[in-house]
């Protein structure tokens, strides 16, 4: 099993900024892939960014030019900027990612919640 931990979410203000970090533990060979998934309430949940260990990346449009993907992948950890933000960013955030030993297999994170508002 792979935990995921996610952690910095909270209140922001509109155009203030937050960072979320995802830490991944356990029975880990190799992560091919890190992300960030959301969820408001009555949502499905949708990609918000995700970072492939070939440095591709992938924005929904709704948050490309304000928010940025990184990872640190010799500690397994990915992050998401949050610049800009809007009372529309919020939802429970979701860390994701895509490991492979023997076969590949996504694992999710429990979910942090960010709200902006004034």
């Amino acid at each position: 099993q792979v935990q995921l931990v996610e952690s910095g979410g909270g209140l922001g203000q509109p155009g203030g900024s937050l960072r979320l970090s995802c830490i991944a533990s356990g029975s880990i060979g190799s992560i091919n892939a890190m992300g960030w998934y959301r969820q408001a309430p009555g949502g499905q949940r949708e990609l918000v960014a995700r970072l492939t260990n070939g440095g591709s990346t992938n924005y929904a449009d709704s948050v490309k030019g304000r928010f940025t993907i990184t990872r640190h992948n010799a500690k397994n950890t990915v992050y998401l900027e949050m610049n800009s933000m809007k009372p529309e960013d919020t939802a429970v955030y979701y860390c994701n990612a895509e490991v492979f030993r023997f076969v590949s297999t996504e694992y999710w994170g429990q979910g942090t919640q960010v709200t902006v508002s004034s």
